[in-house]
C-alpha cells in the first residue's frame, strides 16, 4: 500500500507532467549542443612581443600593444584585489592589525614594487615600445651599476667605510 494521500499523488503527477518535457529538452537538445565556454573569462591567444616584431610590421606592433594593454589591466586588477584584501583584514582585525595582516601587506608591497618597476613613469597613455625602452634602460643601468636599490657599483665607487680605532 502506498502511504501517500490522494492529494500528494495528484501533485506528484502534475509535477512530473510539467517537469518531464523540460528535463528531456535539456538532456537531449541543450546539453549535447552546448559549447564548453567559460562565460566569465575570455582567453586571448598570446601574440609575439614587441622585441619579436619587425620594425615595419605594424600589425604585429598593434597586436603587441593590445596585449600589453590587456596585461596592464590584469596587473591593475591584481593590485586592486591585494589592496582590498589588506584593507579588509585591517578592518576586521583592528586590535592586532600588525600580527594578523602583515603577510598580506608584504604581498601587496611586493606586487606594488613589481607594478612600479614595469608600468610607472610611462605617462598617461603608455605603449609597448615605451615599456620595452624602459626595460632596456633598466637592464643597461643594472649591468653598469648593480641591481636597483643595492647602491651603485661599477664606474662609481661606494663611499669609504669609516675606520674603527
Amino acid at each position: 500500500m502506498d502511504p501517500r494521500s490522494g492529494l500528494e499523488k495528484f501533485m506528484l503527477s502534475v509535477y512530473e507532467t510539467l517537469e518531464a518535457p523540460v528535463v528531456w529538452f535539456r538532456e537531449k537538445i541543450v546539453v549535447p549542443n552546448q559549447q564548453h565556454y567559460p562565460w566569465y573569462h575570455r582567453k586571448f591567444k598570446r601574440v609575439p612581443t614587441m622585441d619579436e616584431c619587425y620594425t615595419d610590421d605594424l600589425v604585429c606592433q598593434y597586436e603587441a600593444n593590445a596585449q600589453y594593454d590587456r596585461d596592464k589591466l590584469v596587473d591593475d586588477e591584481i593590485l586592486s584585489i591585494l589592496r582590498s584584501r589588506y584593507e579588509d583584514c585591517c578592518m576586521y582585525n583592528p586590535e592586532d592589525r600588525e600580527k594578523a595582516c602583515d603577510h598580506l601587506y608584504k604581498i601587496y608591497e611586493d606586487a606594488a614594487a613589481e607594478w612600479t618597476a614595469q608600468h610607472a613613469d610611462l605617462g598617461p597613455h603608455p605603449n609597448v615600445r615605451d615599456v620595452l625602452m624602459k626595460q632596456k634602460h633598466r637592464l643597461i643601468w643594472e649591468r653598469r651599476h648593480g641591481e636597483v636599490g643595492t647602491g651603485m657599483v661599477g664606474d662609481r665607487k661606494k663611499p669609504a667605510e669609516p675606520e674603527d680605532n
